[in-house]
């Protein structure tokens, strides 16, 4: 009966069922595939999504750490200025108590040669 069938087809008509039969062995090739590749890579882009998602929260949690650490960089620079001016007031305190002091034992040395004379 097989036979029967070819030898009623003619050359264009067994062309285009040729054709016919790849466009459908393609489409299901393809469908197939894309069905294989959504049941494969759909869990991994969503793990994928997920990570991102958990990533990003990690991020504004690091920049919020940044934004106080910032903070406190310009709080503790503000600080170090004021302990750098106290220093420098204490320095001037301290050259001039050295001054009195060194003027207090001159006139103490005069003082010891008065009496001696």
């Amino acid at each position: 009966m097989n036979t029967l069938f070819i030898q009623v087809m003619s050359v264009p008509a067994a062309v285009i069922l040729i054709i016919l039969l790849l466009l459908v062995a393609g489409i299901i090739g393809y469908l197939t595939a894309w069905y294989y590749a959504r049941s494969v890579y759909t869990p991994v882009i969503k793990k994928l999504e997920d990570e991102k998602v958990q990533l990003n929260r990690e991020i504004e949690g690091l920049k919020d750490k940044v934004a106080s650490l910032k903070g406190k960089i310009t709080e503790l620079e503000k600080k170090v200025d004021d302990l750098d001016k106290d220093v420098s007031l204490r320095e001037v305190e301290i050259s001039r108590k050295n001054d009195i002091i060194a003027g207090l034992e001159s006139e103490i040395k005069e003082l010891k040669k008065k009496i001696k004379v």
